[in-house]
């Protein structure tokens, strides 16, 4: 009998300590809560343009305005191209000129002091400078009227014209500027210069070289000065008038040209 009580115990003891191992562990166990999700954030227009792929995240903020003025900006502009530079072409103001021949004369074979001296207004050309200062030929050129000429004494005019310069056959002197030299460059503002200009002459049919010494004041618009040269009779193949033992003229013709050129427009 005992025996059965104490088997019993035992078997409450056991059935015990499983009741309360069980009851232990369940209590040390917590309950996992759910996960907690944040709530969706709407996409905005913003949104996805901050998370679209781009080189510029601010790309769509920008106004057409604004991108306009970046452009211009950032850009690299090129530089403008320059003007090339023009030639420089003056034309003779013919009002403000005067051409003249310059003739000792001389009396029973003697050199008189006195000079038979023909002018003449009745000029036109121009000359034209290239932009290195060389003259351009195809564009200068200088004509006088020999039939305008005139000096102190109308009979001396006449047997000149007529049986000298011959003007019914050759009415005009031309003369073509080829070449300058000792000419500043670019030309002078102001002040004065003295240079040469040569060229050919046509008198009388005949086309000779020639070189004038040339003294001229300078400023913006205007160039004056003073030309001279100095030719022959026998150069163009022309007769030296002659009054048979009382008068004639000496075989050297000293050429002078006072002018004024004016800067084409």
């Amino acid at each position: 009998m005992l025996a059965l009580v104490l088997r019993h115990q035992v078997l409450l003891l056991i059935l015990s300590s499983l009741i309360f191992t069980g009851c232990g562990a369940g209590s040390a166990i917590t309950p996992t809560a759910p996960a907690r999700t944040n709530p969706a954030i709407p996409m905005t227009p913003t949104s996805v343009a901050v998370n679209t792929p781009t080189t510029n995240p601010t790309a769509q903020q920008i106004t057409p305005e604004a991108r306009s003025h970046s452009a211009s900006t950032t850009t690299p502009t090129a530089s403008p191209t320059a003007l090339p530079a023009a030639d420089e072409v003056f034309v003779i103001v013919a009002e403000l000129s005067e051409a003249r021949y310059r003739v000792r004369e001389q009396l029973l074979g003697r050199s008189l002091p006195n000079d038979a001296i023909g002018r003449t207004q009745a000029i036109h050309g121009q000359i034209t400078l290239t932009t290195d200062g060389q003259i351009d030929p195809q564009r200068s050129h200088f004509t006088v009227d020999l039939t305008t000429l005139r000096s102190d004494e109308a009979r001396r005019d006449n047997y000149i014209k007529q049986n000298t310069l011959e003007v019914a056959r050759y009415p005009n002197a031309e003369f073509q500027p080829t070449e300058v030299q000792g000419l500043l460059w670019p030309l002078p503002t102001s002040g004065q210069a003295t240079f040469q200009l040569l060229g050919n002459l046509t008198v009388h049919g005949v086309t000779k070289p020639v070189t004038w010494n040339v003294q001229a004041s300078f400023n913006d618009s205007r160039i004056t000065g003073t030309a001279t040269t100095q030719v022959s009779f026998q150069d163009f193949q022309m007769t030296p008038p002659r009054v048979p033992i009382i008068l004639s003229l000496e075989d050297t013709i000293v050429l002078e040209l006072d002018f004024t050129l004016g800067r084409a427009p």
